[in-house]
């Protein structure tokens, strides 16, 4: 029974795993933040300690320790009903997607099929688990937000799927956007 449990578990985490995967489907230069080194990510200045303390265990676990939420999780559900507006990193709160490039792929996590600001996703290979993948990272503070893939078949301008888990994002409706930017331009 002892040894019942982890083998289950783990077959849960690869059966995740395999949801948001398609290594046929990969691809590993999509633009010109490839590469993942001090000078493309502007570190957030937080020890690991400070992160236990902003993030929850789940958040850390994932943007911190490259994990995978599971799929169609409470987060996958919440990104569904949401309307109009941004996503922004769960960490550091940077920039990263809108809700105009979101689109439901079906596969229990947040898809999008183009990062709202460029500048603050940089993609690269990622190696585990035994295949080639593209691992998508906050530019900002190098957390780990999930991967992209290409060539599956959606109808998307640009047949990119970026699979994000939903705890690595917080959503900013566009009305409170538009507050916040009226906010900062009076005197």
């Amino acid at each position: 029974m002892k040894t019942t449990m982890p083998l289950l578990l783990l077959s849960g985490v690869l059966a995740a795993v395999a949801g948001c995967q398609q290594a046929e489907n990969t691809f590993t230069t999509m633009s010109t933040n490839t590469n993942l080194t001090p000078s493309t990510v502007q570190m957030t200045a937080r020890t690991d300690e400070e992160w236990r303390k902003q993030l929850t265990p789940e958040q850390y676990r994932v943007l911190r320790q490259a994990g995978t939420e599971r799929a169609f999780s409470p987060g996958y559900e919440e990104f569904k009903k949401q309307g109009v507006g941004t996503y922004v990193c769960g960490g550091c709160g940077v920039e990263l997607f809108s809700s105009k490039e979101k689109f439901d792929s079906h596969c229990g996590w947040p898809s999008f099929y183009d990062p709202a600001n460029a500048k603050n996703v940089i993609a690269r290979e990622d190696h585990s688990l035994g295949s080639v993948r593209t691992e998508v990272i906050c530019a900002q503070c190098g957390g780990h937000l999930g991967h992209v893939f290409k060539g599956e078949g959606f109808k998307t301008p640009t047949d990119l799927r970026y699979c994000i888990n939903g705890v690595s994002l917080k959503f900013v409706p566009a009305e409170a956007t538009a507050t916040e930017k009226l906010k900062s331009s009076q005197p």
